[in-house]
């Protein structure tokens, strides 16, 4: 993420069935137990990117990569049916559930359908560990997307079990159950509540109108979300995070006329703000929270400021915190890195400006004439964490890569046009390198705005990103699209899991190999780690960027030069297909590390210092 000043781099299904049943009384873990309970994902290939194994299907036609259907990452898939005629495809893996673990089965899935009814399932999936049926979904539970369905299974710990899903179709009219990304995450068995995170699938509708200056801009946002958990939903919190940039009494983030919900008091030094709903909402319910929306863009060469006529508006837009297991995240902003946390979202967004501003923004972008001398830009952007956007008399110049992503350069004044030719040369490049080691590039053109002026180096955003002059920072920038953007975070609490990674993926880039690197390190106490969190970085911040980027990264070299080329090159490919979209930590890592050699990797981690 933000590069540091000395730094070069810087709707709902049919039925579900209850598992009260099998969750027992007295099945609670012992304290042994749970101290034994090493966190690990125990579904092999779920995201079915290595071949067939060791999932057993009933044609070999269930996993595949052909047209007509699309993964939710990476390139393969299961899909189940879709024939138009009677016909039954059964999916199967047997998988052993740690003993003493929390446990949460999950999977992502699209149904297509050409049933025309909107009351009967002629055509249903079944969804079963061992002999419980989790869901049945159908016909009636069509989507244009994939959704998320999580299951506590927790009461199969310490069995082998059957994960199982069968699709059966009748005589007419095809319908396509599409499976993806299949984990069956497991945690010590003493963690507090629910651990799915939720709302999920958020998508965003916003309509803002600038000032002739682009630096104040005003109108409405909606929200749209599904609880995705088992307990249920009484309120969610809306994070205005550059509220930081100013004060409570003039906060320049304003949410006003609130619908949908009931609005509470701003916390967490007005960064967040609580909206009451109206009715619980239970598992896969949905629902819709509007209001009006003011932005304010202080003065200032900031991820989040006007430097002269250019303005930076870098999470400027409300976004819904995460509720998991360890509660609501409400974290406090921090400068010195990243707070952010959110779940991937769509989003469309009109920008009402005068035709004088350039609006680089997330996603793909259309420009359409407005009344007046002015312009509307109307961005559309899916899977995306969250959104930002640029507005300026900004020079444009634009490309494609090899790779065949278009990429846009936006240079405010001042800076040449070598300078941003060479910016441009280095982009096209830097998201070919990415996108051949970790997964093609989803989000459409890439848009990068340089500023002299940046005291931070650089700052990334989905499909969007803010740099100075600089080969490093920018490839680094873009290196975040994956280790942040597409393979998401908690930055707070893990800011090594994309500082670390985006570093190492830039050393990839430069053809660089970290030779020795580890032999440098000196760590400055015992309390000193790479995965400490940005609470203790905001009180060692000297320490920070040497720690997570350096330390980071050259960890991640030694790793490799541990299991080998191969083997690492692998891990962070499947690593990156199997947290398409999703959330990445530090458990579930170490987990897929150790499960690509069979070196055993604890020494290794206690050396580094990389806990969790």
């Amino acid at each position: 993420m933000r590069s540091t000043p000395h730094r070069a781099f810087a709707t709902s299904a049919l039925a579900i069935a209850a598992l009260a049943a099998a969750l027992l009384p007295g099945s609670t873990a012992s304290a042994a137990d749970q101290a034994a309970c090493t966190p690990a994902q125990v579904v092999a290939n779920g995201g079915f990117e290595s071949g067939t194994s060791p999932w057993t299907q009933s044609s070999t036609s269930v996993i595949t990569s052909r047209s007509g259907q699309s993964a939710h990452g990476g390139s393969s898939f299961a899909w189940l049916d879709g024939t138009g005629s009677t016909h039954t495809d059964t999916l199967s893996q047997s998988v052993s559930v740690p003993s003493g673990c929390a446990a949460t089965l999950s999977f992502w899935l699209h149904v297509d359908t050409a049933e025309t009814t909107s009351s009967t399932a002629y055509d249903k999936l079944t969804a079963k560990i061992g002999s419980t049926t989790l869901a049945t979904y159908s016909n009636l539970d069509k989507n244009t997307g994939y959704v998320k369905k999580s299951f506590d299974v927790s009461a199969f710990a310490g069995q082998t079990v059957t994960v199982a899903f069968t699709g059966t179709e009748d005589s007419s009219l095809q319908t396509s159950f599409v499976v993806d990304d299949v984990a069956l995450d497991t945690s010590a068995a003493g963690t507090p509540g629910d651990t799915t995170r939720t709302p999920a699938a958020p998508s965003y509708t916003v309509s803002l109108t600038s000032n002739s200056a682009g630096t104040g801009w005003t109108g409405h946002e909606s929200v749209t979300f599904t609880n995705a958990s088992a307990t249920a939903l009484s309120e969610v919190y809306l994070r205005l995070w550059d509220n930081y940039h100013g004060t409570c009494s003039a906060p320049p983030i304003t949410v006003s006329n609130v619908t949908g919900g009931t609005a509470g008091v701003l916390s967490v030094a007005c960064t967040a703000l609580e909206v009451a709903l109206p009715t619980p909402l239970a598992q896969g319910q949905s629902a819709t929270i509007g209001f009006d929306l003011g932005i304010t863009v202080p003065s200032g060469a900031d991820r989040f400021g006007h430097d002269g006529a250019f303005s930076m508006i870098g999470n400027a837009l409300p976004v819904l915190a995460v509720r998991d297991g360890s509660g609501w995240h409400l974290d406090p902003y921090t400068n010195n890195g990243e707070s952010f946390y959110s779940l991937a979202a769509d989003f469309k967004v009109t920008l009402d400006h005068p035709s004088s501003l350039l609006v680089p923004a997330t996603g793909t972008s259309v420009d359409t004439p407005g009344t007046s001398g002015r312009t509307v830009t109307t961005a559309t952007a899916s899977k995306v964490r969250d959104f930002a956007w640029a507005a300026g008399p900004f020079t444009k110049i634009s490309g494609t890569s090899p790779g065949g992503v278009p990429v846009n350069i936006y240079s405010v004044s001042g800076i040449s046009s070598s300078s941003a030719q060479s910016m441009l040369t280095t982009a096209k490049s830097a998201v070919d390198a990415h996108a051949g080691r970790f997964g093609a590039y989803p989000y459409g053109e890439l848009d990068a705005v340089i500023d002299n002026n940046f005291w931070f180096g650089g700052m990334e955003y989905p499909g969007f990103v803010l740099d100075l002059v600089s080969t490093t920072a920018l490839t680094h920038e873009i290196g975040h699209q994956w280790w942040y953007g597409i393979v998401g975070d908690d930055e707070y609490n893990s800011p090594w899991l994309d500082e670390a990674f985006t570093d190492y993926a830039t050393d990839l880039a430069q053809g660089l190999t970290g030779s020795n690197c580890w032999n440098s390190v000196s760590w400055a106490s015992s309390a000193e780690k790479i995965t400490n969190s940005m609470a203790y970085w905001d009180t060692h911040s000297s320490r920070y960027s040497a720690v997570v980027y350096g330390y980071g990264k050259c960890a991640l070299h030694d790793l490799r030069r541990l299991i080998g080329d191969t083997a690492m090159t692998n891990l962070l490919k499947s690593y990156a297909s199997s947290h398409w979209y999703g959330v990445s930590t530090t458990a579930e890592f170490k987990a897929a590390a150790q499960a690509a050699t069979s070196t055993d990797l604890t020494s290794f981690w206690t050396t580094h210092r990389i806990d969790g």
